[in-house]
């Protein structure tokens, strides 16, 4: 039975809007009721029934002169009035019924007349030649009143309903087809078709939901190519160290002499490395290609620097390189450590391998707030200004880079984990005119 009844109660646009339609026509109801009860108070408080009744009675006992003949005119219409409230059945107890002469003297009342009072009963007085007439008509209750006011008011609701509701269905109905041609569209499309949807609903509302789906789909090709681009490029790279590797081992295992075997295993150390770096450099331009930061965390980029150069510093020596840093003693920051120290290292890195020996590779630091400039300059062959903006596509090696070992991947990393920090690097002229000044700047 569960099984049957579940579908009944499975969430679907048709019920929510009948749902939405019947709260309406409740809410409406509702407050078409609390303003027919309150008109109800109002004109009971100002100008209640019984006082109507209590004007006619008594301009009828205007020309009666007798208290006897009076009396019976009031009994009468007690009898038939009271008469006629218990046929019917739906009011409360009997009107009361009260005449006094000019002189306060009661000539006629009924039971309960000497004791009904403002609370329980609505009073009416009137004046009729020598009488004077008191009526007291039994209060009805609130809920009583809520209940007849309801019942005149539900057929009318019950009427509208069907009349609102069947041209709001048929809206939606037609409504829900382009939606479904849609759906339509999207299942028979082949999982490879990343091509856009060529759908163009006639609805506002639809517009967006195909444009959104089209934008994802231009993402997913784009990445894609990328992923192909960057598989072919590797395979193409890795090619070269890969080959050499293969040669020195050849060679390694047919060495005649000592000599021969150690030209060979140091040929193929170097192949090793650089088939190991390019891997490296690899790997880290495929994570930021995914587009996913990592969550920022605070840090003292200040140290961060500092520890780093002082990492790179025994090299720099070897080399004969003059390494210094310009930095404040400390600059919090929230940050990707790993995007900030790919942009780091590589940029010291690549700094290092081309500026040649007794050269300077001066790294500045700056920032306050949220900006944070990170320059490392240098007096080494730099990159002229025609093909700075190349510099940072993928495997670019400028002419100077011809007998320097590398990957060409350094600069392309270096952009891409820029822009996962929210900032931009440029490339300006160098120290004392030469070399090459690399600038990243987060604003």
């Amino acid at each position: 039975m569960r099984a049957l009844l579940q579908p009944l109660w499975r969430p679907t646009l048709l019920r929510r809007v009948l749902g939405a339609l019947l709260l309406a026509f409740a809410l409406a109801g509702t407050a078409l009721l609390a303003l027919d009860f309150i008109e109800f108070k109002r004109e009971m408080g100002e100008h209640p029934g019984v006082q109507l009744l209590a004007d006619g009675i008594a301009a009828s006992l205007t020309r009666v002169a007798d208290a006897r003949d009076a009396a019976l005119v009031v009994r009468v219409r007690a009898d038939e009035l009271n008469g006629m409230r218990r046929a019917g059945g739906q009011l409360p107890g009997d009107v009361e019924f009260r005449l006094d002469d000019t002189g306060g003297r009661t000539v006629f009342a009924t039971p309960g007349a000497t004791t009904a009072t403002a609370a329980t009963h609505w009073l009416a007085h009137a004046r009729g030649g020598a009488w004077r007439l008191t009526l007291a008509e039994p209060r009805i209750g609130d809920a009583t009143v809520l209940g007849w006011l309801g019942r005149e008011l539900l057929p009318s609701l019950l009427l509208a309903f069907p009349v609102v509701l069947l041209p709001l269905w048929i809206a939606v109905r037609r409504g829900m087809k382009p939606l479904t041609t849609l759906a339509d569209t999207v299942t028979r499309r082949d999982a490879q078709d990343l091509s856009p949807l060529g759908f163009t609903p006639r609805h506002d509302e639809l517009r967006p939901l195909v444009a959104a789906f089209d934008e994802l789909l231009a993402r997913l090709r784009a990445q894609l190519q990328r992923e192909r681009a960057f598989v072919q490029d590797a395979a193409h790279e890795l090619r070269t160290p890969m080959a050499v590797v293969a040669a020195q081992a050849h060679l390694l295992a047919h060495a005649a002499d000592e000599a021969e075997r150690r030209q060979a295993a140091g040929a193929l150390d170097a192949a090793l490395r650089r088939a190991s770096h390019l891997s490296r450099q690899l790997l880290t331009l495929a994570a930021l290609d995914e587009g996913r930061a990592a969550p920022e965390e605070p840090l003292d980029v200040a140290a961060l620097v500092e520890q780093a150069l002082a990492q790179m510093a025994p090299r720099a020596l070897d080399l004969g390189l003059d390494l210094s840093l310009d930095a404040p003693p400390a600059l919090p920051a929230q940050l990707d450590r790993g995007a900030f120290e790919s942009v780091l290292h590589n940029l010291v890195d690549n700094a290092l391998r081309y500026v040649p020996r007794g050269g300077r590779v001066v790294v500045t630091l700056a920032g306050g707030a949220e900006a944070l400039t990170l320059r490392v300059a240098d007096d080494g062959p730099g990159i002229p200004p025609a093909q700075r903006e190349a510099a940072f596509e993928r495997f670019w090696r400028g002419p100077a880079g011809s007998d320097v070992s590398g990957t060409g991947l350094g600069l392309a990393i270096v952009r891409h984990a820029a822009l996962r920090l929210g900032g931009h690097i440029s490339i300006q002229d160098g120290l004392d005119g030469r070399g090459c000044t690399f600038v990243f700047e987060r604003r």
